[in-house]
């Protein structure tokens, strides 16, 4: 029996998109081996690759003058990726909303110059801050965020002023959960693990005149944008099958409706367990609601010990993956795309239960 996987990443996927892909496991579209057998050079892997980037293409109208590619080593290896190919005056500018965008940061100061224009982290990194006039460097090569906080729910529904700066983004756990204007950035990065795939692929879409050979001197060449764009996403062995199953989730999302019809399923589920939260005697949400995420829920009740009993006394009735990330505590129920609306209705059905059962009365 499946259970709600309510998991940050790895994440739930779309359970037509892995019936599909196990009914082809053996054998792909006649080929007579599985995509985990098939080279990355040949006709049927050249075909997946292909029909995935115009997928992606088309669910994101990305413009004919960005480039899209496929890559490995995770949204980490891209903390270092950025500032190697963008920092040509060694100046990066970040906006700290939430650990990954802290240790981007951190990262980017083994190569220039990094500066945090504003941080959050005084209220546990619990809102956005104010980005409408932010002292950005005159010589800031560009502004960084991580666009949707998956261990703190935080989410920007307005993009930084950047003052004519690049814009480079984050977006592994808000990926495909609704329409992005992909003019308005330099480079949008995302692991997939959280709303679009297995986990070993991270997906970077960059705008071409971004694409140089100018990288600074240090920069390893597998990490070099533009050679990995020249070379198709192909320079290297890519993750052939996370690939596959990413096209998958393409297809899957296009028949849904595209990213306008998942906005409007992902705003349904998440104010189901948002108007919970907000009426809850037991339960409360940590963010402020101005910059509630539609995919990372975090919640407590409070008191460590109740967390941990809801979390146990959720996971045996087949609501799993609720415990909040260890930095933080409490609970955190993830909602991407493949999330049913049932899931989060039965996940507020057992709260409901769990404080009649557990809650304090009123004085």
């Amino acid at each position: 029996m499946r259970v709600y996987n309510f998991s940050a990443g790895p994440a739930v996927l779309p359970e037509e998109v892995l019936r599909e892909a196990a009914a082809e496991m053996l054998d792909y579209n006649g080929t007579g081996m599985s995509v985990m057998e098939m080279s990355h050079r040949s006709k049927p892997f050249e075909e997946i690759i292909e029909t995935a980037e115009q997928d992606l293409r088309d669910l994101l109208q990305i413009p004919d003058n960005y480039k899209v590619l496929f890559l490995q080593g995770g949204a980490h290896q891209q903390f270092a990726a950025v500032p190697l190919n963008l920092m040509k005056n060694r100046v990066g500018n970040y906006i700290i909303t939430g650990q990954w965008a802290k240790r981007a940061w951190k990262e980017a100061s083994k190569y220039g110059k990094s500066v945090a224009l504003a941080s959050s982290e005084d209220k546990t990194f619990s809102y956005i801050p104010d980005c409408s006039d932010l002292p950005i460097d005159e010589d800031a090569d560009y502004v960084y965020i991580c666009e949707n906080n998956t261990i703190y729910g935080t989410k920007f529904h307005e993009l930084p002023n950047t003052k004519g700066k690049i814009l480079v983004s984050d977006v592994s756990s808000c990926f495909l959960s609704e329409p992005m204007d992909v003019e308005k950035y330099g480079l949008i990065y995302g692991g997939v693990q959280k709303n679009i795939g297995p986990a070993g692929v991270v997906i970077a879409i960059i705008r071409e005149d971004l694409l140089t050979d100018d990288v600074l001197p240090e920069t390893p060449t597998i990490l070099q944008y533009k050679i990995q764009a020249d070379a198709g996403s192909l320079y290297n062995t890519p993750p052939c099958y996370g690939i596959y199953i990413c096209g998958k989730v393409f297809k899957w999302l296009k028949k849904q409706g595209g990213l306008e019809a998942m906005k409007e399923k992902n705003e349904r589920k998440a104010k189901i367990l948002y108007d919970f939260l907000d009426n809850s005697k037991l339960f409360h949400g940590t963010v402020a609601p101005k910059d509630r995420s539609l995919m990372n829920v975090p919640f407590v009740t409070g008191d460590k010990e109740m967390d941990a009993l809801f979390v146990k006394e959720a996971d045996a009735a087949g609501f799993v993956n609720l415990k909040g990330h260890r930095s933080v505590g409490g609970m955190r129920a993830s909602i991407y795309n493949a999330m049913p609306e049932e899931g989060v209705a039965k996940l507020v059905e057992f709260m409901k239960e769990f404080e009649a059962k557990y809650g304090k009365p009123e004085a």
